[in-house]
């Protein structure tokens, strides 16, 4: 069930209402409501989710209660590594079928030139989010952070809809100590603060996410049919779709916030504005945040601490600042980073086109680091450092994303081949109609004119424009509703220039919000998957 969909907004107030009518008879029997609610959702799309998660959940909950025991007994200790690395495969290899069958299948096929058959495979919504969650839980319960869990408290953990879908990625001692302290009682502020997140969320989703898609969706089509696609035409593709995914995943994110705050609880924050980031590292630290916490923690780091063991051991120097040697930086650092980056690559989409989309991230990340260890010592950066440290950013994350959104590396690369005048530059012919002599000048420096409609260059042009005024210029949601702090364990600050924009419990602010809602759900009839729900 996609949250802006009519059947959502039906789904919605009956499951809120149930909750807190359930809370008054305790609070067990509202988590267990919560539960059934988050499995009809989930199962609202297609029955045999259910069947395929189910199963999934029930093991991880057993191995997650065995696990528990040994880590709480001095003699079981030994047991709990190998209980954790079956977890772990267990549920990577659950992954896997339903996510890389097919694609390991079609790789095969290409180089060794095989004939496997490949099967028709539908993969279960939301599986890398909660693969991953169920894998944190593990981590966490043979660590002791997680001392005690019953089987309602991991199905809501697990199955809470909010972030069933597309994240954010949430620990169970994030998540299921608000619910023990909830009263279960109806907060008028909650209703505010989440339906105002919600109504936010889906305006950027349907109002501005879902309106330049059409137009950026004709030149992926082009490159994917071996159609050239001009200069011009090319950056508009890159720039289009990175403010499409940007609002798609921010307005998902809100959303996400939103829909808990009904039931009184804070979700971590996902998306903190990361077009605004003036470093890649900075970049990854603002897009979707709790992936880069995920991976920091859980595979970059284990990977990290295990070269510098070994280096340790053969008494060769880790990471040491400035002093760092090359062979330190190259092991402990460039190669987990690599690694933990080509896999996040590879958790966004089973194709070759996302692998090299998290090995592009993988080395920005390698130089900013490199850059950050090694460039010569100056005095404090200026705005100018720092204005082209955000320029040099937005051009790489635009290279990168032609392989997020490409249908093939063969599109991809025919599509960076426009980006980089390859194909040569062209304008619609209807530019060349309006300027006179000025395009038969155009023309003979070899800027040739297309046809290409010339409604749709207009708006093209008229979104990416408007788009990019919202994402660089104004305070975004987080810091918009700074005072009622919707993010969990988030510092929110909001500059002195953006004060007016803070969100208060006004007449103008709820006229604003109406305006907002109503632009929302007076689009909910061009219905459109988020680009993160089948992740």
């Amino acid at each position: 069930m996609l949250f802006n969909s009519y059947e959502f907004l039906l789904f919605l107030p009956i499951t809120v209402i149930g909750f807190f009518l359930a809370g008054r008879v305790s609070p067990a029997w509202a988590l267990r409501w919560l539960c059934l609610a988050s499995l009809f959702f989930y199962a609202w799309w297609r029955p045999a989710n259910v069947l395929i998660i189910l199963p999934s959940i029930l093991f991880n909950y057993a191995l997650a209660k065995i696990l528990l025991r040994c880590a709480s007994g001095e003699a079981s200790q030994r047991h709990t590594k190998p209980l954790l690395i079956l977890g772990i495969v267990f549920n990577l290899c659950f992954l896997g079928y339903f996510k890389y069958a097919n694609f390991l299948l079609d790789t095969a096929n290409t180089v060794f030139g095989a004939n496997l058959v490949l099967t028709q495979l539908i993969l279960p919504l939301g599986i890398s989010f909660i693969t991953f969650q169920k894998i944190a839980f593990l981590f966490d319960v043979k660590s002791r952070r997680i001392k005690s869990f019953s089987f309602q408290d991991y199905c809501t953990f697990v199955l809470f809809f909010p972030q069933l879908i597309a994240g954010p990625i949430v620990h169970y001692n994030e998540l299921m100590p608000q619910f023990h302290k909830a009263t279960y009682r109806f907060e008028k502020e909650n209703l505010a603060v989440g339906l105002t997140l919600f109504s936010f969320g889906l305006f950027k989703k349907l109002v501005l996410a879902d309106s330049i898609a059409p137009y950026i969706n004709e030149f992926y089509n082009q490159a994917a049919g071996n159609v050239p696609v001009g200069f011009a035409q090319a950056w508009i593709a890159a720039i289009g779709f990175t403010l499409q995914i940007y609002f798609d995943f921010s307005g998902y994110s809100d959303m996400a916030l939103g829909l808990a705050r009904l039931f009184g609880i804070s979700l971590p924050a996902n998306f903190n504005s990361p077009l605004k980031a003036s470093s890649i590292i900075d970049f990854w630290s603002r897009w979707h945040m709790t992936l880069t916490r995920f991976l920091t923690g859980y595979l970059y780091n284990p990977m990290a601490l295990a070269v510098t063991r070994r280096r340790a051991a053969n008494g060769l120097p880790g990471l040491g600042g400035r002093h760092t040697s090359a062979g330190s930086f190259v092991t402990v650092l460039m190669f987990p980073l690599l690694v933990t980056m080509s896999l996040a690559g590879l958790w966004h989409g089973a194709g070759w086109n996302f692998v090299i989309f998290g090995a592009l991230h993988g080395i920005y990340l390698t130089i900013n680091h490199a850059w950050r260890l090694f460039r010569p010592k100056t005095r404090s950066d200026g705005k100018g450092t720092a204005l082209l440290g955000s320029v040099v950013v937005l051009t790489a994350i635009l290279f990168a994303n032609v392989f997020f959104r490409s249908a093939s590396t063969s599109a991809a690369f025919a599509l960076l081949k426009g980006m980089l005048g390859f194909n040569g530059v062209t304008l619609p012919m209807v530019v060349f109609d309006r300027l006179g002599p000025a395009g038969d000048w155009l023309q003979g420096i070899g800027i040739r004119p297309v046809w290409w409609s010339g409604y749709n260059f207009t708006m093209t042009l008229f979104w990416i424009g408007i788009l990019s005024i919202i994402a660089f210029i104004p305070p975004n949601t987080l810091q918009i509703m700074a005072s009622v702090k919707p993010a969990l364990n988030f510092k929110f600050e909001t500059s002195k220039s953006s004060a007016l924009m803070v969100w208060r419990p006004t007449p103008i602010w709820a006229f604003s919000i109406a305006l907002i809602s109503a632009a929302g759900f007076l689009s909910l009839g061009k219905l459109s998957a988020f680009l993160y729900w089948q992740f």
